[in-house]
């Protein structure tokens, strides 16, 4: 429709043709309001049934909710109206007519249930909060994108198909190629710290990644969007600093350019995080977590931190942190561990308050060391050999880390499932739409 006006667009005075869904119809005995949804809005079209043709009354009052209309008419300034402007039809053309019945609701007055909404995914688009999540997501990706180019990062795409996993053979999804068994990668780790050892030293990638995990949570997918750095000649230090800013300046694009969609998803008290964010050693954070009595049992050196124990931590900290000098068992053979003591890593987390969104740390890069890390993970050398063979060959000190795309959008927006974050969610039990 090469003369369709978006709604927004819309002047009073003016001749014009529109064209979108019909979000509501309130018919009101002599005259009738039906009102268009387009991508920039919402339109009063105003039906006046004694003094209009009545093919045209009858298209406009019998089409169903969430049909495709198409509507000329001249604007008239209308101070009751929703946006002061309504369009007074003398043509209403139906493009695309839905049915009756409905599986959900998209404009919220009827609530449904969160697995109803994604079996029918595209419906629940045209709701304005729904649309608002993945307009701000939008946004948050773009200001990622600008700001690791602002660094001076190159972006990449790395493989998806592999021939071994990131961390071994667990958590991995097997697939047939051409005969020989492969796997869906669980992370552009090896990769992107490849591509860093080259002349290009700074890199960054968004793209997915695919995890085998058991959990079936409000905060765990299968597939999922990894936003990813390498840097060269960077430690954990400079890659926590380069976290923090990706991640403010994330927030604060949302807090600029998606004032509209926070107003739909109600966030008034949006917030943009301040750095530098407080830096606890593991260590630390144990401590803190016994004395809070978050858990009926002590926590010791080693401990995976337990949920429970992250949203007590989280909640005493109450923004945006990070836990430093994981234990060195506890991390990746490409971790790196500290000069002054080996049992200790340069492996960083950085915690929302609800839940970690970044892992991260300095990698080993020096050959003889990272095979051995290799081995005493009980992982073969040769099934890494690709990766660790560059190393031979001048790799230098290096850093980076991932970031939850999902993660960071949900605990920004205060979502309280991450499948609300994205358009087609994978998990155990969804594999359609």
């Amino acid at each position: 429709m090469q003369d369709r006006t978006l709604t927004a667009a819309v002047t009073p005075g003016e001749t014009v043709t529109i064209a979108g869904w019909v979000h509501e119809l309130r018919d009101l005995g002599g005259i009738a309001f039906l009102i268009l949804r387009d991508r920039s809005g919402h339109i009063q079209v105003k039906i006046e049934k004694e003094t209009m043709d009545e093919d045209l009354v009858e298209a406009a009052t019998s089409v169903a909710r969430e049909s495709v209309v198409s509507v000329t008419g001249m604007a008239e300034e209308e101070p009751r109206a929703p946006t002061g402007i309504e369009v007074v039809p003398e043509e209403i053309s139906v493009v695309a007519p839905a049915e009756p019945e409905l599986p959900l609701d998209p404009s919220g007055k009827v609530d449904a249930e969160l697995p109803t909404r994604l079996d029918n995914r595209t419906l629940d688009l045209r709701s304005d909060r729904v649309k608002a999540i993945f307009e701000v997501r939008s946004r948050m990706l773009a200001a990622v994108r600008t700001t690791f180019r602002e660094e001076d990062c190159t972006e990449i795409t790395t493989p998806k198909i592999v021939a071994t996993g990131t961390e071994g053979g667990t958590e991995l999804f097997p697939i047939t190629y051409f005969a020989r068994e492969a796997f869906m990668n669980q992370s552009p780790q090896l990769f992107k710290q490849l591509v860093a050892g080259s002349s290009i030293e700074r890199v960054f990638e968004i793209g997915p990644i695919f995890r085998a995990e058991e959990h079936n949570t409000p905060r765990h997918l299968n597939e999922a969007t990894s936003i990813d750095f390498e840097g060269a000649f960077f430690d954990a230090d400079a890659a926590m600093t380069m976290a923090e800013t990706v991640v403010t300046a994330a927030y604060e694009a949302v807090a600029t350019d998606c004032t509209e969609q926070l107003e739909a998803l109600e966030l008034d008290d949006f917030t943009v995080p301040e750095p530098p964010f407080p830096r606890l050693t593991y260590e630390e954070a144990i401590d803190q977590i016994n004395a809070l009595g978050a858990l009926d049992v002590t926590l010791g050196w080693g401990d995976d931190l337990p949920t429970e124990a992250e949203r007590a931590l989280g909640e005493e900290m109450g923004d945006h942190y990070f836990i430093t000098d994981w234990p060195s068992e506890v991390k990746p053979f490409y971790i790196k561990d500290r000069d002054d003591d080996p049992e200790r890593s340069t492996g960083f987390d950085m915690m929302h308050p609800d839940m970690e969104l970044i892992s991260g740390g300095q990698r080993e890069h020096r050959h003889e060391q990272l095979v051995h890390a290799i081995q005493e993970q009980g992982l073969d050398p040769s099934q890494f050999e690709y990766y660790h063979d560059m190393f031979r060959y001048g790799m230098p000190p290096h850093a980076g880390f991932g970031l939850g795309g999902e993660r960071l959008l949900m605990t920004m927006l205060d979502l309280d499932n991450i499948r609300e974050a994205v358009l087609f969610p994978r998990d155990r039990q969804r594999l359609s739409p």
